[in-house]
């Protein structure tokens, strides 16, 4: 993804003060440091901390601008414990966590995104497989044509163990570029871009105290990819980096077909 030019950090009002009560409250040793606390225009919702020579430098995503004093005291809390190695209350970080995973967050987050982060000038047509027409034609099978379709392409770098990943922020769907070879089959390639649509159609929600990316309704639309068993036990094998992968795919495979 590459990032637009966006505005400057601006100084948190009382932020200063805000870290070093934090400081204290976690139980850091000695007197806290100088505190230099910015509002930051992050392309998602990050929040930093790093030393610079005497001076502590704390940086909240300018997303937090409107949150409430005690959504700023967590995430300071969040920050200061891991510099400092030091634990903290759950009840300090709680508000923070509910902020920061809450319904209205995450829609603001995306929106953000949309404005900030470029889709990757990437191309969806590799070496061996067209993205935008497997899209198109599972779209069809899939979703009746029901979505609309994202930025797609390839990584530029091999990922080890990850295969796809869809940023609603862009919206775009990256594929792992070590798919793109003549050895590895169609129907693996099929499921890894299926599996990402789905989060196109399943966006992540709040459940509990949790995120939930993969909700019992994505997981159920996931098996009636044909090639479910299959496909899986091909990208476990990919993901070891094992050679003579055609044959050993399609020798393992065999044994799960129903």
């Amino acid at each position: 993804m590459k990032r637009r030019k966006i505005g400057k950090a601006k100084l948190v009002p009382g932020g200063a003060a805000l870290c070093q009560r934090i400081f204290t409250r976690i139980g850091c040793a000695g007197p806290p440091p100088a505190f230099r606390v910015e509002f930051y225009p992050y392309s998602s919702l990050t929040l930093t901390v790093r030393r610079r020579e005497s001076e502590m430098i704390v940086r909240f995503s300018d997303l937090l601008q409107r949150a409430p004093l005690a959504v700023l005291e967590g995430a300071a809390a969040l920050l200061l414990a891991r510099i400092y190695r030091k634990r903290t209350p759950r009840a300090l970080v709680a508000p923070y966590d509910e902020y920061a995973k809450s319904h209205k967050t995450r829609q603001r987050v995306q929106q953000m995104r949309s404005g900030r982060v470029r889709p990757a000038s990437l191309h969806p047509a590799g070496e061996q497989f067209d993205l935008e027409q497997m899209f198109d034609e599972l779209n069809e099978r899939f979703f009746r044509g029901g979505l609309r379709r994202p930025h797609l392409g390839w990584s530029t770098r091999s990922w080890r163990r990850q295969f796809g990943s869809y940023d609603p922020g862009p919206n775009q769907i990256l594929l792992n570029c070590r798919m793109d070879r003549r050895e590895v089959p169609k129907y693996v390639v099929e499921y890894v871009l299926y599996h990402e649509m789905l989060h196109v159609k399943h966006p992540t929600r709040k459940s509990g105290c949790s995120l939930l990316s993969h909700s019992p309704e994505f997981r159920a639309e996931e098996k009636l990819f044909p090639e479910f068993d299959r496909a899986r036990k091909a990208l476990d094998i990919l993901a070891r980096g094992r050679t003579g992968l055609r044959f050993r795919i399609e020798n393992l495979a065999s044994r799960f077909l129903f």
